[in-house]
């Protein structure tokens, strides 16, 4: 990888290497810097528009369900096409066990403009 700082663009496998590390990290400010000012993320529960939005759709993740120092999470395929990444993980915390996971990533000019995100999560 040769771009390793949060929001400096890069290829796509560049971003999502970044994504991934931080996501990991619980490392909401380092996540959004990779993200287009008119992002959005899609998911089961509604539409997330925008870095606000997205920023406080990433707090909660890490405050309710996967809090980055007692959680853990396994990437178990990735995908990259041109400007399209998907992944599948799973992961756990003290309060979910996400046995599977998906995201699908839009990027361009090194930011992510689109993304899906979709879990199956239990409460433990």
């Amino acid at each position: 990888m040769t771009n390793s700082v949060a929001g400096s663009g890069g290829s796509t496998e560049e971003v999502l290497a970044r994504h991934w590390r931080d996501f990991q990290a619980g490392d909401v400010e380092s996540i959004l810097k990779d993200y287009a000012p008119e992002a959005m993320v899609i998911t089961p529960n509604g539409t997330r528009k925008g870095v606000a939005e997205i920023r406080a759709a990433f707090t909660a993740m890490f405050t309710d369900i996967m809090p980055a120092k007692s959680s853990t999470s396994k990437l178990e395929k990735q995908v990259v096409e041109g400007e399209v990444a998907f992944i599948v993980w799973s992961g756990s915390s003290d309060k979910y066990k996400i046995s599977f996971a998906t995201d699908t990533f839009l990027v361009c000019g090194g930011k992510i403009v689109a993304q899906t995100f979709a879990p199956v999560m239990e409460k433990k």
